[in-house]
């Protein structure tokens, strides 16, 4: 199955670092780097804001552990942002490339 994981960082340098591990170990097919963005979160009891950048990765469900492993290795915040969406819906062969460059 084809996810879609949705991961903040706090500059374009580690977005990029983390996105380039993951397409080079093919534990991802394709990270597309959005940014910056405004993010307004609560973080210790206070609210905060500031830029952060915005990355959208493309993987398999089987590959989801060790994405995550990477992310965490890679990512300075304590708490980063990992959601993983399940990708329901998508042109047949899109999903098939994603599935063929990760090896799933």
């Amino acid at each position: 199955m084809e996810i879609q994981i949705q991961v903040t960082t706090p500059d374009k340098e580690i977005a990029q670092a983390i996105a380039h591990d993951l397409v080079a170990n093919r534990l991802a097919a394709c990270v597309q780097l959005i940014g910056p963005i405004t993010s307004t979160y609560w973080w210790e009891g206070k609210i905060e804001s500031g830029e952060e950048c915005l990355l959208l990765i493309k993987t398999t469900q089987d590959r989801y552990p060790e994405v995550e492993q990477t992310i965490l290795e890679l990512h300075p915040y304590e708490v980063p942002e990992i959601i993983a969406t399940e990708i329901r819906f998508g042109l047949a062969p899109y999903r098939e490339w994603i599935r063929s460059e990760t090896g799933a």
